[in-house]
């Protein structure tokens, strides 16, 4: 079993739902954003996702999109990406690394290469926005090839003739987008989602996490009881952006603030367990 499919067996052994923490790689500059990154799985993340910068991110909000510049303009490059998820590994074994972003800069650094070289610095799977299923050819057949998982997006626009499509090949979980739009733009009910994840769970036995639209822990521990995990990115991007002052210089306490609300979202998402 890939670090993923412990990871959703163990919560599901539990009773619950788990949290998924997306943050940018990088930002705001490499040595913050690795100790927050190793801190995440202590205050609670289940699973992370860890961006990869990128100057045209297409489906992200305003939110991210400033995360990825700041990150780009700090110096991160893939090559400190994947040192970072390298280091992250030293200290942790167990809790999966999610790379999630766009084609363009793997293209840049080689797909062979990038490949060969995310195995080996740890990571657990890929999540690539803007490579379709009929592109699997491209990227996601040669990443499961080497152990990695290669996550698909669902979306409220996957109609019953499109999902078998999307399904196929894609491993580790479903991340369903519970809005149309970009990140940060907006909620979905907690019906609607049910009833989103119930279609696409009548199609796959693979996990369901659910992202866009959740910022507190009242939305994480609503999605948490009828998905298998909530996936927050927007909101810990904000409050990260919130510690930095108006020329982009580090605040203190920045680190701290962080991981409390990942407290804050890991305690909802346990409690909603109980049906709290």
């Amino acid at each position: 079993m890939s670090r993923i499919e412990k990871r959703f067996a163990s919560l599901a052994s539990a009773g619950r739902g788990g949290l998924v923490t997306y943050l940018s790689a990088g930002d705001p500059d490499y040595h913050h954003s690795l100790e927050i990154i190793k801190g995440l799985p202590a205050a609670g993340a289940d699973i992370i996702e860890i961006g990869m910068p990128f100057t045209d991110p297409m489906a992200d909000g305003p939110s991210i999109q400033a995360a990825g510049l700041r990150a780009l303009k700090a110096g991160q490059t893939m090559h400190k990406t994947l040192a970072m998820a390298r280091a992250f590994r030293e200290d942790d074994d167990d809790t999966p690394l999610v790379l999630m972003g766009y084609f363009n800069p793997i293209h840049q650094y080689g797909k062979e290469t990038f490949l060969d070289d995310a195995f080996e610095a740890g990571v657990d799977g890929l999540i690539i926005v803007d490579l379709p299923p009929e592109e699997d050819d491209e990227l996601c057949l040669p990443a499961l090839a080497r152990g990695l998982n290669f996550i698909r997006l669902a979306t409220p626009t996957t109609d019953a003739v499109r999902l078998p499509t999307v399904l196929n090949n894609t491993s580790g979980f479903v991340y369903y987008v519970s809005i149309t739009g970009i990140t940060g733009a907006g909620s979905a009910s907690a019906d609607t989602i049910g009833a989103a994840v119930a279609k696409i769970k009548s199609k796959t036995s693979l996990p369901v996490a659910v992202g866009f639209g959740i910022r507190t822990p009242e939305d994480a521990a609503a999605v948490a009881r009828v998905a298998d995990a909530a996936v927050v990115g927007t909101a810990l991007v904000d409050r990260l952006a919130g510690k930095l002052d108006d020329s982009g210089a580090v605040q203190p306490g920045l680190v701290e603030d962080v991981l409390s609300l990942v407290r804050d979202l890991a305690d909802g998402v346990r409690q909603a367990r109980n049906g709290v």
